[in-house]
């Protein structure tokens, strides 16, 4: 396999997903920014990024020639005509596929590309761009060198697991969705604390930073949230009350409810036709 800094990268679809991607690639100083491109439909997006030193251009078709990895990172809607546009010129085998697209399974790219193709899914969230993605990453049929390349490269932008197929769209509701979910469960206990008294500017802070703290115990610590919560729950205690009272309005049912409704949503998201 070549040195990193030796691969050709083409990013085809330069939003918010494929632009934080390359620039966590690059900052990583693993990989050379200068044998990065990134695509996108209007060249006025991608200014920016060329000053940056990326690569750029408007032509999907043309950029992925002579990439050693192509990460396809467009809209589910814009998936079949993205990759009808780019399979002539795809060398089968030679280049690996990494998919970014939710909805779209393995099997679903195979069936539009070829079978020789070596394919990995990879569902990251938003917090890629600040280096703290939970990606998700799964396969059909690429080698193991292929699945350790893609690891490492979402490793540089956060933390990475391996899962099977089967679970990439209920990852997409955990993983990518989730962010929003625990935003806004961050502006609700915000909004909380500025109905108690604190300006919203601090109120927000507080929840925030609270929410990363309780965020880093469970990781640092690999305990279940129960056994952090009890270590702040006293016998007839505020805690014990503000628990109870957030159950009887459906808190965590509400949000068990919302992950499975965008689990049921992503999975018909991608049209074949």
């Amino acid at each position: 396999m070549k040195d990193t800094k030796q691969l050709k990268i083409t990013i085809i679809g330069a939003g918010n997903l494929g632009v934080a991607l390359a620039r966590g690639l690059a900052k990583s100083k693993k990989y050379d920014a200068a044998k990065i491109t990134l695509t996108r439909r209007r060249a006025s997006h991608l200014e920016a990024l060329k000053k940056e030193g990326f690569n750029v251009s408007t032509e999907n078709a043309k950029a992925v020639v002579g990439a050693d990895i192509i990460v396809v990172a467009v809209l589910p809607q814009q998936f079949n005509s993205a990759l009808t546009e780019i399979k002539p010129v795809i060398k089968a085998g030679k280049q690996l596929i990494i998919s970014l697209v939710t909805g779209v399974s393995s099997k679903d790219i195979l069936h539009l590309l070829g079978g020789k193709n070596r394919v990995v899914r990879a569902m990251p969230n938003t917090a890629i761009a600040i280096g703290e993605s939970m990606t998700c990453l799964s396969t059909l049929n690429a080698p193991e060198q292929d699945v350790a390349l893609a690891k490492s490269m979402f490793d540089t932008v956060g933390e990475t697991v391996i899962i099977g197929e089967e679970y990439m769209t209920a990852a997409t509701a955990l993983v990518a969705c989730g962010i929003a979910f625990f935003l806004r469960a961050v502006r609700a206990a915000s909004q909380g604390g500025t109905e108690i008294g604190f300006h919203a500017e601090e109120a927000l802070k507080m929840a925030a930073q609270t929410a990363k703290g309780a965020a880093s115990l469970i990781l640092s610590r690999s305990h279940h949230p129960e056994m952090e919560i009890d270590k702040v729950t006293s016998p007839k205690g505020c805690t014990i009350a503000g628990l109870n009272e957030m159950e009887h309005q459906g808190f965590s049912s509400a949000m068990i409810k919302g992950i499975i409704t965008s689990a049921n949503k992503a999975g018909v998201l991608y049209s074949k036709d």
